[in-house]
This record gives structure tokens, sequence and C-alpha cells, in this order.
């Protein structure tokens, strides 16, 4: 399985798409790509607002299908697009979403087919979701607050907005989320929740050990494992606390992350954290020494072709510690190891296991593994050991998060 298989996560998902009057109406058509490149079908329904800041012609040409804008359409048989069209989704999603329309679903007004639509769908099957998109100050209105206070009531899912630059000129709170971030918020409102009431704490990427001010001890990992089991885990209903070493990766949704760098900084953020977890899964890749004193100032060559000699003391094993703590051992803590080997994968792997005491142990070859977007994984376990076939590590994340659920809660996704 090739590292696009994630792009089908939306096959058989019938999502119909409501454009609002917006300058964010752009990310729309983006949006409407990377559905359809996630394997779902998109019907696209234009207010005549949203006619003004981009065409049905655009949206018809990326949806492969035809656009409804009036409620006066006479395509369907029964003249009812509102009824026909709004019994075919399997979620209803509105981007972007202006403040006008927030104002007619709190009201329940059905002043054009979009909003006809969306008084008219079977509110236990159809779900409703909003990316909002507007100025700041209408953003922060009162009226505006109290009108998603009474969507979100009524059952709408208000994904939130983005904050920064606006189309206005203006800076702050309203901006639509981008499509893939919205495209990501979808996936999880549809991923079975496994792990609802769980607290997952997940630890990812390296760790840096200071020599000087400008050098230091690292490795090569990149931290894409543990930054998808911490968006797997977000989706399949859990709290999700990240702890990442130095990455450039981007946050997922809905996850509380928290940097660091050093493996006594990690430790200290894991100690914080653990006390609420009810899952730790240790994917970072701790450095095992560090230099027992690191200098205060740039080490520098003297010429005389002598080489610094370095004394290294050992770090603090984070994951044995979680696992010797009276939480885990009593079974409120479940925790899960990872192993990258060069060599004798399985052998080294149940070894460390039970010298972590761990219940669970992941492992991979590495380091041809690291940066990569694929891998195939072993899951180590009193039992023996099972695989995971090579697949791209998203995939990898969500089989992985199942597998947790199952033993933890006796579900899987």
């Amino acid at each position: 399985m090739n590292a696009q298989a994630h792009n089908t996560e939306l096959a058989g998902r019938h999502i119909l798409l409501g454009l609002t009057g917006g300058a964010a109406c752009f990310k729309a058509a983006e949006l409407c790509r990377l559905l359809i490149k996630s394997g779902a079908t998109v019907q696209v329904v234009m207010t005549e607002a949203a006619c003004q800041f981009i065409t049905p012609v655009a949206m018809q040409s990326l949806s492969g299908r035809p656009v409804f804008v009036s409620q006066w359409d006479a395509r369907p048989d029964n003249n009812m697009a509102h009824i026909n069209l709004s019994r075919e989704a399997d979620a209803m999603l509105i981007a972007p979403t202006s403040a006008d329309f927030i104002a007619q679903l709190a009201q329940g007004r059905a002043a054009d087919l979009l909003s006809l639509m969306c008084l008219a769908r079977p509110i236990d099957r159809v779900p409703l979701l909003l990316a909002p998109s507007m100025n700041r100050e209408m953003w922060a209105h009162p009226t505006t607050q109290r009108n998603l206070q009474q969507v979100a009531a009524d059952g709408a899912d208000v994904l939130g907005v983005a904050h920064g630059d606006q189309a206005c000129g203006e800076f702050g709170d309203g901006r639509m989320l981008e499509a893939a971030e919205i495209q990501e918020e979808l996936i999880a409102f549809f991923a079975p929740k496994s792990l609802l009431g769980q607290h997952v704490l997940v630890t990812a990427g390296p760790t840096f050990e200071a020599i000087d001010p400008v050098r230091g001890i690292t490795n090569l990992s990149s931290g894409k494992m543990g930054f998808a089991i911490a968006r797997a885990a977000r989706e399949a209903g859990a709290e999700v606390t990240l702890v990442a070493g130095p990455v450039h990766l981007p946050t997922p949704r809905g996850v509380r992350r928290i940097d660091v760098d050093s493996a006594r900084n990690m430790l200290a953020a894991v100690d914080g954290s653990a006390k609420e977890a009810t899952i730790f899964i240790a994917t970072a890749a701790v450095a095992d020494w560090r230099p027992a004193n690191a200098a205060e100032h740039k080490i520098k060559k003297d010429g005389s072709g002598e080489v610094p000699q370095m004394q290294f003391v050992e770090n603090p094993d984070i994951l044995a510690g979680v696992a010797r703590s009276p939480r885990a051992q009593s079974g409120e803590l479940y925790c899960v190891g990872f192993a990258a080997e060069s060599e004798n994968l399985e052998a080294n792997a149940q070894a460390k296991r039970v010298r972590k005491g761990v219940p669970l142990l992941v492992a991979n070859i590495g380091p041809s593994t690291f940066g990569k977007d694929d891998n195939a994984l072993l899951l180590v376990d009193d039992e023996g050991v099972s695989q995971l076939p090579h697949a791209s590590k998203r995939l990898l994340a969500q089989q992985l998060v199942a597998e947790i659920a199952r033993r933890v809660t006796g579900m899987s996704a």
C-alpha cells in the first residue's frame, strides 16, 4: 500500500458543500478538490451572494456535478431540490458560512435554497458542519456569538475560525480555516470514536542535547509517526496532548502541543501531563546520553589539532519511569513504547518491552524509515508478535490506535 492510501478516507461519503457570500469562497474551490481526492462525491449548493465571489461554472468543473443556486430550480422532477439534495447527503458542510447565514440558521429562516435545505435536512441523520468566515468585528459581535451558541445548541458542529490577515486588510479572528484543515475536521467527524473519554499523551520527534550554544547531539527522527498517532487518537475521540521534540510539523487539529528540546525537558512535560492521561504512547526518539557539562560558549578550534574530550551521562528513561508509576502499575495508565532497531528487530524489541515494563511495544527497522511517509510495524506483547504491513504512516497510525483501543476499551475503529 502506498503513502497516498489515506486519500480514500472519505470514500463512499456524499457531501453537500454549501457556499455563502464571502471572499473565502476561493478556499471552497480547493476544499471541493480535496474532498473529491479523498474519495467523496460533492454536491455544491451556492447562495446568490456566493456567486458574486466564485462562479457556479467553476464549482461545477471541480465537483463534476451540476451546481444548484435557486430554490425554484426546475431540474428535479418534483421541483423540490431542498428535499432531494438534503436526503442524499451524508453531511452538509457550509464553507464559508457568513454572519448573515448563521443568523438565518439561528432564527430558522429559509430565505434561499441553501438555508431551506438546512431547515429541511433530517437532523438525526444528516449532520451540519459550519466553517465561519467574516470580519473580526463581525465575529466578535455579541449577536454573532449568540447566534453561534444557538446553532450549536440546535445540533450544528461549528468548526471555529482562524486568526490572521483578513481580506478587508484587518487582522484577527474570523478567517475561514484552510481547506486542508476543514478536510481534516470532516474526516475526524466520521471516524469511529473508539477512544472517546480517553486522554492520550504522545511523545514525538527527537531530542537535542546541547554540547555548547550552537552544537548538540540529536538523531534523524522526523516525528511523523508520532504526529500521525496524535491525529488518529484525536479522530478516535480522545483528548490528546502531544509533547514534541524539535521538528517542523504542523500541529494536528484539536491536539494540545507542548514543544521541548532536551530529554530532561521532555521528561518534565510528560510528568506534568501524565497525571491526567489514560494512555501514554512514547514514539519520541529520546537521546540515551547527554554531555555531562555543556560549554557556556562555543567550543573553538585552536589550530593544535587536538579534539575536545567529552564525558557523557545517561538521560532519564522517560518510558520506563512512566511505566513504573503507580497509575501505570494499577492499570489506570496504559503504556505503549516504540523501538527503532537496525538489526534483530523482533528479539531486540521483545527484550526492550520486558526491560521497560510495558504491555505493548511497537518496533520498526531504522534509520531507513526516518523522515519517510510510510513504514511497517511489529506489535510485540505478552502473546507474541503481530505485524502491521507496509503502509502510509497515516494508515499505520489509525491501525495502531484501533489496536490500542481494543486492548484498553475493548473497542476497535
